[in-house]
């Protein structure tokens, strides 16, 4: 049977685990404390506590006869914590044939608008940015060291079901800020989960990939589409200049970049289903 380990089982990864659950695998997933533990029981086999800080017998069991680990805890001010505490697992697990880390596009920095690929040097602003580079580095290092199959996945803002424009509109916490010539790459969590899949399944030799849609857009222009699809007046316009954001907003704004996705669509043979944000927002709003 193939075996599926999750660390960290969130949004994204139950996407792919309800996908391969499905198709009849065995899937482990991991949370933090023992009450995210009892949240995931419903989106895996065997749910797993692993915050990070120490190794977890339970994680290292399942690393030991995983055929695939799927990595999605972020770094810290210590770097990976999956590889700090299980690393040396990973590395013998005699079954494992692939492990995939999910990064972020944040890893580019600053285009000014400007179209990045796989061949981009990344130069990333933040030092959440900084973190997950080398954290792609030590996932490839370990790769290159086992000679076990590793390919990092790069993601833009992810939506879907539960977690989008409309689901802003909804709860009265979305804004549309206007920074003149300012887009977001974004992407669909069933396409991050198909392009998953395709790379699980022996599609693509890659090591890296941009996972996001056809159309990075300005974020005003796709709460304005979702205010029409689900008939609801949308919020005015407001400058970005003097608008009261968080840090962590406020670096999103810092960067702007148009990400490509041909290796993901021409290497992994991936067909978006949702390749724009209004197919995307139309399905959501269809319930």
């Amino acid at each position: 049977m193939s075996r599926l380990v999750c660390i960290g089982l969130g949004y994204t990864a139950r996407a792919l685990a309800d996908r391969m659950r499905a198709d009849g695998w065995h899937v482990a997933g991991t949370a933090r404390a023992a009450e995210g533990a009892r949240r995931i029981a419903a989106s895996c086999d065997a749910p797993i506590v692993f915050d990070g800080a120490r190794p977890s017998p339970a994680l290292e069991a399942a690393i030991a006869t995983a055929t695939h680990v799927l990595a999605s805890a972020p770094p810290g001010e210590g770097g990976d914590p999956i590889l700090a505490q299980h690393g040396a697992a990973l590395r013998s697990s005699p079954s494992l044939a692939w492990a995939g880390y999910l990064s972020t596009v944040g890893v580019y920095g600053d285009h000014q608008g400007a179209w990045v690929d796989e061949t981009t040097t990344p130069h990333p602003l933040s030092e959440r940015g900084r973190r997950r580079l080398a954290a792609e580095q030590a996932w490839l290092a370990l790769g290159a060291a086992s000679g076990k199959r590793v390919q990092v996945f790069r993601l833009p803002g992810i939506y879907g079901p539960g977690r989008s424009a409309i689901d802003s509109l909804r709860d009265g916490s979305a804004r549309r800020l206007v920074k003149p010539g300012q887009v977001f790459n974004r992407v669909h969590v069933a396409d991050i989960a198909t392009a998953l899949v395709a790379a699980m399944r022996g599609r693509g030799r890659q090591a890296v990939y941009n996972v996001c849609d056809d159309e990075p857009a300005p974020p005003q222009d796709v709460i304005a589409y979702a205010a029409g699809l689900v008939g609801v007046v949308p919020p005015p316009e407001q400058p970005f200049d003097g608008a009261a954001l968080s840090p962590m907003a406020a670096s999103f704004y810092a960067e702007n970049k148009r990400v490509g996705n041909a290796l993901m669509k021409a290497d992994l043979g991936v067909t978006l289903r949702y390749p724009t944000y209004r197919e995307g927002l139309a399905s959501i709003a269809a319930g």
